[in-house]
């Protein structure tokens, strides 16, 4: 299984394919420097196998390489964060 992200600045939302076909997205709102990441979905049938998780990490190292902050207002993104505490510098309150 091949997992790429990648940002989609025209939609606003970091994509998530599985073996080339789209299979979710994490919307976002820019403000500045800080993007706030506002919702994510992932199609039923890639949940339970780690896509959410990767399309969170992909978006996190991209906006980490761009020198971004991160507002989490996503629940699903709040939780990863929680859990991977080398992120939590990306975190603006």
């Amino acid at each position: 299984m091949t997992i790429e992200v990648r940002d989609h600045p025209a939609a606003l939302q970091y994509e998530v394919t599985v073996d080339g076909e789209q299979a979710g997205f994490i919307r976002y709102t820019l403000d500045g420097d800080v993007v706030t990441l506002v919702h994510t979905d992932v199609d039923p049938k890639y949940e339970g196998h780690g896509v959410g998780a990767e399309l969170v990490k992909g978006a996190l190292e991209d906006l980490r390489a761009r020198g971004k902050k991160v507002r989490p207002e996503c629940p699903f993104v709040r939780a990863y964060l929680e859990r991977h505490d080398e992120y939590r510098d990306l975190i603006q309150e």
